[in-house]
């Protein structure tokens, strides 16, 4: 499976709609499975809330990085899989951040850094496609009153120097894509060179 990844430059915000199916087509002439990445702030309206979870709750933030990953691999599509390719890149993210020396804790599909919440995310499938929304605060802005967050630029090393600043964040975006394109390519190759008896 070949998955394309793109990042936006223009800021926008993200409200829940885009997880609907084929958006990076409808919007940017994608086809096929895709990863769409962009910053920009995160008002999820309640018409567009996935998880029952939140019913009721404000998810928003000032700004936020914001991935869309969408699937055609798998028809019908399958949620079981969405989720589990959601876990895989919240992990991925967790992975780097430890990397470069940064000590998170990971429930289910949020990611945690000194007890203040990092990142969001839901998996979502339609009958044409699987769909990934995942995002991670830039800085402590906007977020609800009622959660303790934090933000990626506001993480600090021992001597009190930012980890990620504004000049490596499209790096960082770009390693988390990459890694995740590849971790599902080679999941691909292995099957595919797998004895069945």
């Amino acid at each position: 499976m070949s998955i394309e990844h793109k990042h936006i430059d223009e800021v926008f915000e993200y409200d829940g709609s885009q997880i609907n199916p084929s958006w990076a087509f409808n919007q940017f002439g994608i086809y096929g499975s895709s990863i769409i990445t962009w910053i920009g702030p995160v008002n999820i309206t309640p018409d567009n809330l996935k998880d029952f979870a939140d019913v009721g709750l404000e998810i928003k933030s000032n700004y936020m990085v914001n991935f869309i990953c969408e699937f055609f691999d798998c028809q019908p599509a399958n949620m079981r899989i969405a989720y589990l390719r959601q876990r895989l890149l919240v992990m991925i993210f967790r992975e780097i951040l430890f990397e470069k020396g940064v000590s998170s804790k990971r429930e289910g599909d949020d990611i945690f850094v000194n007890g203040r919440k990092l990142s969001i995310s839901i998996a979502s499938a339609s009958l044409s496609s699987m769909k990934i929304h995942f995002a991670f605060n830039l800085e402590d802005k906007g977020t609800p009153d009622d959660v303790e967050t934090i933000g990626i630029l506001d993480i600090v090393d021992e001597d009190n120097n930012q980890v990620f600043n504004k000049e490596n964040l499209v790096d960082l975006i770009n390693e988390i894509a990459n890694r995740f394109i590849l971790e599902i390519e080679t999941i691909e190759k292995d099957i595919s060179k797998t004895n069945l008896l």
